[in-house]
Order: C-alpha cells, then sequence, then structure tokens
C-alpha cells in the first residue's frame, strides 16, 4: 500500500461535474489499495472572481484581509470534493490549511512555510479516510491566516508530501504533463517521459507554468517524486526526479519563454567601485527581483548598463532609479516594455560545445536582434523583441531536434496557482 498526495487545480474543479470526475479519480486510486491525501485549489475563477470584488469596495486592498477573503475559495472546494466522496459510499475528511498543520511566517499574500505538523491528517489515514486539504493557505503562530502565494497549491502539495513522508506527489492539471515547449505555439512538441529537478525548476523559472518554482525546490530538498498528469485522462504523465535519462547527442530539453519582462538602462553612470551594489541594493529593499544584468563598455569614465524585471515592476524599478540621482548621477534611465525572454534548458548542454552560437545563428537568421543574454551550465536566455515570439519557438525547437516527428528524446515547459 503506497501513499499518494494527489493535488487538483482549479480547471480540475471547475464545477460539480469536474468534482465528480475528480472524485471517482480518487476513488479509483484508492480501490488499487492507495492512502490518499488529496490537495485541492478554488474552483476555477474562484479567486479571480473574489478579488474583482473586493476592488469594486475599495481602490486599496489591505493583505490581511485579502487572505481572509481568498482562503474562502479553497474551503467551499475542500468541503464540495469531500460531500462528492461521502456521494459515492467514500469516508473523506476536509481540512484546511490550518488544520492540516501548516504553520506558516507573517508575510500575507506570500506567506512561507515554517514547519507542517500533520497530525490530523495522519490520523484520519489510521482510520482509513480519504483526507482533503485546501491548497495555498495557512496560519501564523499567532491565529493569522496566510497566503502562500502564486502557486501556493502546488507548494501545499509537495510540502505536505515531504512532511507525511508519500511515496508520490500527482499534480493534475490541464495538460498530459510537461512539455518541450508550450504546444499551444508547436503542434508537434513532445511530451516527456521524465525531466530532472534541475532542469524542471530552470524552466519553471524562466516561463513554464505547468509547475511553480517553489514547489520543484521542495521537491528537489525533499526528493520527492513528482508526477505532472492530466485530469481528464488516464494517460501516462512526466515524472521529475533527481536525475533523468538523456538519449546520446541531445543537448537540449526544452524551451520557455515569458512575456513579464521589462528592460530598464541607465546610462552615464561615473565608472567607479560600488556603484553596481548601490543601485541594485536600492531596488532590493524595494522588493524588486532583478534578473539578467548586462554593462556595456567605459568611454570617458562613464559607464552605461541595463538589466530586466518583471513588467509589473516596471514603473516602480524607475521610481527608485530616479530617487538615488542625486546620489548617484546618471545621464539617463530609459525602459523598453515589447520583450519577451527565450530560454533553452538541458543538462546535456554542459557536454555539447555551441549549443548558445546555434540559439544566436536561429535567431539571428529570422532577422531579429538580440538585446540581452544570460548563460548559466544548464540554460541559455536571449531577451528580444516580443513580435515574432512564435516564429523563434518554432525554429529552435525545430533546430535542436525537439519535434515529435523527429523521434528524438528531450525534456521540457508548460499552466498556475
Amino acid at each position: 500500500m503506497s501513499l499518494y498526495v494527489m493535488k487538483f487545480g482549479g480547471s480540475s474543479v471547475g464545477d460539480t461535474e469536474r468534482m465528480k470526475r475528480v472524485a471517482k479519480r480518487i476513488a479509483d486510486k484508492q480501490d488499487e489499495g492507495h492512502r490518499c491525501v488529496v490537495v485541492v485549489s478554488a474552483m476555477g475563477d474562484t479567486t479571480d472572481d473574489l478579488i474583482d470584488q473586493a476592488k469594486l469596495l475599495s481602490s486599496e486592498l489591505p493583505a490581511r484581509e485579502m487572505d481572509m477573503l481568498m482562503t474562502t475559495g479553497e474551503q467551499i472546494s475542500i468541503a464540495l470534493l469531500s460531500i462528492a466522496l461521502k456521494g459515492i459510499g467514500r469516508e473523506a475528511v476536509s481540512y484546511t490549511g490550518w488544520q492540516a498543520g501548516f504553520r506558516t511566517d507573517e508575510t500575507h499574500g506570500r506567506a512561507r512555510i515554517n514547519e507542517i505538523v500533520p497530525r490530523r491528517v495522519l490520523e484520519a489515514l489510521e482510520k482509513d479516510k480519504i483526507v482533503i486539504v485546501a491548497g495555498f493557505q495557512g496560519m501564523t503562530l499567532d491565529g493569522e491566516i496566510t497566503t502562500l502565494g502564486r502557486g501556493g497549491s502546488d507548494t501545499t502539495a509537495v510540502a505536505l508530501a515531504a512532511a507525511i513522508k508519500a511515496d508520490v506527489c500527482e499534480i493534475y492539471t490541464d495538460v498530459d504533463g510537461v512539455y518541450s515547449t508550450d504546444p499551444r505555439i508547436v503542434k508537434n512538441a513532445r511530451k516527456l517521459n521524465a525531466i530532472s529537478y534541475d532542469e524542471m525548476l530552470e524552466l519553471a523559472n524562466l516561463g513554464a507554468a505547468v509547475l511553480h518554482p517553489r514547489a520543484v525546490e521542495y521537491a528537489k530538498r525533499y526528493q520527492v517524486k513528482l508526477v505532472v498528469r492530466s485530469s481528464f485522462n488516464y494517460n501516462e504523465g512526466t515524472v521529475v526526479k533527481e536525475e533523468a535519462s538523456m538519449e546520446q547527442g541531445v543537448a537540449v530539453s526544452g524551451i520557455a519563454y515569458d512575456k513579464n519582462v521589462a528592460r530598464i538602462s541607465i546610462s552615464g553612470v561615473a565608472d567607479v567601485p560600488g556603484v553596481l551594489a548601490q543601485v541594485f541594493g536600492k531596488l532590493a529593499d524595494a522588493g524588486i527581483n532583478v534578473d539578467i544584468i548586462v554593462q556595456s563598455g567605459v568611454q570617458n569614465g562613464e559607464a552605461d548598463f541595463s538589466f530586466t524585471v518583471s513588467l509589473d515592476e516596471m514603473e516602480r524599478a524607475k521610481e527608485v532609479i530616479r530617487q538615488i540621482r542625486e546620489a548617484l548621477p546618471y545621464r539617463d534611465v530609459t525602459s523598453e516594455d515589447n520583450l519577451v525572454k527565450i530560454s533553452i534548458v538541458g543538462a546535456g548542454m554542459v557536454s555539447h560545445p555551441g549549443v548558445a552560437a546555434q540559439m544566436f545563428d536561429v535567431i539571428s537568421g529570422l532577422g531579429i536582434s538580440i538585446k540581452m543574454v544570460s548563460t548559466s551550465e544548464i540554460k541559455v536566455s536571449c531577451v528580444v523583441e516580443s513580435g515574432k515570439l512564435n516564429e523563434i519557438i518554432q525554429a529552435l525547437h525545430t533546430a535542436y531536434g525537439l519535434d515529435t516527428d523527429q523521434q528524438v528524446f528531450v525534456g521540457g515547459p508548460q499552466d498556475r496557482r
């Protein structure tokens, strides 16, 4: 008898008919002889609808009250799913995040898990009950309700799987698994049998939305076996594990993209020690994450440099730069926002020279200029104008042998809260 954690996203429990299908799926797993803990998100667009209602009432949305509001979506899901299971003769019990033992820090809207005390979950399992847990939420030591932020239900599932020492954590979504790239762009994208934690983490950080980066981090840290699969069919999914086998000669596993990119350029900064530390220290103090940084050559004692931030942080980042102008004189600050970051990822890059050059060649062959480049041992990212995104993705997918009709093994992206 194995212990499974099964996580179902909002699209999987979007209405009562889908809820019934999920209940049947859980019952089937139990009939196979397994114990089941189920983590669910809010139904469909419930969370967005709640946020929209709050915005109709006030232009300011207090973080604490928003956590109180948004956690109700998951509570509806767990109660309905438990009722659905009981309707088909199964013993089930539903728990909120705090009832399941999730203790978090005090950061409303993006809390971190400090510990999990799953006593009630384990007790219910001992009584052969199916346990339904609300994703995305927890509670502080002094009793404040919190939410875990974007991707919180994925994180809940993986962290709970680690805490109760589950054999497998299955993430059910609206796609069949992890793909070599977004199949909405490349129709012959390949579904992967397996992918490594490191590759999946890079892809998740670079825009592939099938798994949230925090969930993959937990899985890697605690060696949780992850399986991504569809809630709408019984096809085999994609296994995320420590090492995934790779066919000889394959360097790139997948291609991801991120449209939420803006570039900020600062020109005419004095080329003296400590300048970059001053700029990026102030951005960090403001809670703004910086991705790619490029410094240009020095002329007449002055340097220019550019960096990328998320599109929704662009104006705030520019304001931070303006505020330090007196302490750090510069000639000008400009920004660009119709950009996209395209990334190739693959553990095989380490032993395959020329992978980056091939990417640059493909992009330039489409008549597109590369504005910024970032590399690591297993990824290369290029920032370009967004106009030809689909063409670039398709061309790279073919160039690296990832099309299904090329009969090559790969690894790679794809939906999230």
